[in-house]
């Protein structure tokens, strides 16, 4: 389907997140073929045209990781440790089907769409309802099918199993540029070695990434030196697991030494601090990370130990949290942190060269945030990356336009009727409950 041309006529502000980290007054944006071709003073007429008078352009967030299919179950498992979070929630999953997947896939991808998140990296079941649910609502992701040794999902029994949907998903779905699908081995503790040695050779032999919960709790790393006389980070090393195509979620239990591990074979990281924080999980070391040029970009995890999809919140959260936890207030400044949700996640996804700034070149993934609202008040340049970070949440996102085409407009979903998933959300909860 041939895609409109786009003019974002003189925004008031455009936050490019370019090489220079320029931001731009008074600028315009024009889109064709879902591209950004031109950023500036621009006289060329386009079939649409939007008013960006009071508005901050800025790159559409980057999610990378989430369980979007779990939504539905959002406000069912709150304060409690994360070995009894998961215990109670492996008792819930097993009782949703792939259209209640289907639902919960919907309402994670309207409110991420609201949210400002125009790419977003899931890992679950029933990749079909997940990959079909982001093609329909227009969103930019990546599905990583879940393996296990052992899973509650009567439709997963095997890793060779899950192994066999990938490479289904992988041919039905590779005419799609903007949905991906990749291997999403659950964590060390639910995944022999075996397991993951089949991944890594999956992955090598298809060119595909993979996403994996590493170092999450200070248990996991207990159970593994006692099971292998290794940290996690040094275990998968050693089985010869690592390598640049590998995103970790989590890692809060890291030393130095694995940090110069993850370094080494190029890893990048998805840091989700509310999620840890609401399951006491532990604090990942982001500024050492940092420091020690490793990849570290943002993620919420599921709207079930988060509670929200919300990246905005999720960068105040950062910011503050590692502030605070290391007694220094210079730490994670504005611009670094907005690096995280930006730039940082786009190349933890791979998808450094066509999203996360704002680049002529690059695909057209941008939101726009509503000035004329109470919490970005007062404007001056020197306050905007502050408002971003400190200020802004999803109630100022205005207009959502991903591969070139507007999903969001003054704060509506285009694409699906939202009423019709609220109720059918409602619907699937009170069964299951």
């Amino acid at each position: 389907m041939q895609r409109d041309s786009i003019l974002i006529k003189d925004a008031s502000w455009v936050v490019t997140q370019n090489p220079g980290r320029e931001i731009l007054r008074n600028s315009s944006i024009y889109i064709e073929d879902g591209k950004i071709k031109e950023i500036g003073k621009i006289n060329e007429k386009a079939d649409l045209t939007i008013d960006g008078k009071n508005k901050i352009i800025f790159p559409g967030l980057i999610n990378t990781h989430t369980h979007a299919g779990m939504t539905v179950l959002r406000g069912q498992l709150d304060d409690m440790e994360l070995e009894e979070w998961l215990q109670k929630c492996w008792k819930l999953e097993p009782r949703l089907t792939k259209k209640d997947v289907y639902y919960s896939t919907l309402l994670a991808c309207m409110e991420m769409l609201k949210n400002g998140i125009t790419c977003f990296h899931d890992m679950y079941f029933f990749g079909d309802s997940v990959l079909r649910a982001m093609d329909k609502i227009g969103i930019r992701g990546i599905f990583s099918q879940t393996i296990v040794d052992k899973t509650y999902m009567s439709e997963y029994k095997y890793p060779d199993q899950a192994l066999r949907i990938v490479r289904r998903l992988m041919k039905e779905w590779k005419k799609k540029e903007r949905v991906k699908v990749n291997l999403g081995p659950h964590a060390i503790y639910t995944c022999s070695k075996e397991t993951l040695l089949k991944v890594r050779d999956f992955a090598d032999e298809n060119e595909l990434s993979i996403h994996i919960h590493l170092s999450e709790t200070k248990k996991e790393v207990k159970d593994c030196k006692k099971k292998t006389g290794l940290r996690p980070v040094e275990y998968l090393e050693n089985i010869g697991f690592l390598s640049s195509n590998v995103l970790a979620a989590h890692c809060c239990w890291l030393n130095e030494k694995e940090m110069r591990i993850l370094k080494k074979n190029d890893v990048k990281v998805s840091h989700c601090p509310v999620s840890n924080l609401k399951t006491v999980s532990g604090i990942a070391p982001v500024p050492k990370m940092i420091s020690n040029s490793i990849c570290v970009s943002l993620g919420t995890d599921s709207a079930v130990s988060n509670n929200s999809l919300d990246l905005f919140r999720e960068m105040k959260f950062a910011s503050l949290l590692h502030k605070f936890n290391s007694k220094n207030p210079t730490l994670l400044p504005t611009q670094t942190t907005l690096d995280l949700a930006t730039v940082n996640g786009a190349k933890a996804l791979g998808f450094e060269k066509e999203i996360g700034s704002l680049e002529v070149g690059k695909k057209a993934d941008l939101i726009s945030l509503d000035l004329r609202k109470p919490n970005l008040q007062p404007v001056s340049k020197e306050a905007i990356l502050s408002n971003l970070v400190y200020s802004s949440d999803g109630r100022n996102v205005s207009d959502v336009i991903c591969d070139g085409r507007i999903l969001v407009k003054n704060g509506k979903v285009l694409r699906i009727n939202e009423e019709k998933v609220y109720e059918k959300i409602n619907k699937i909860i009170s069964k299951l409950i």
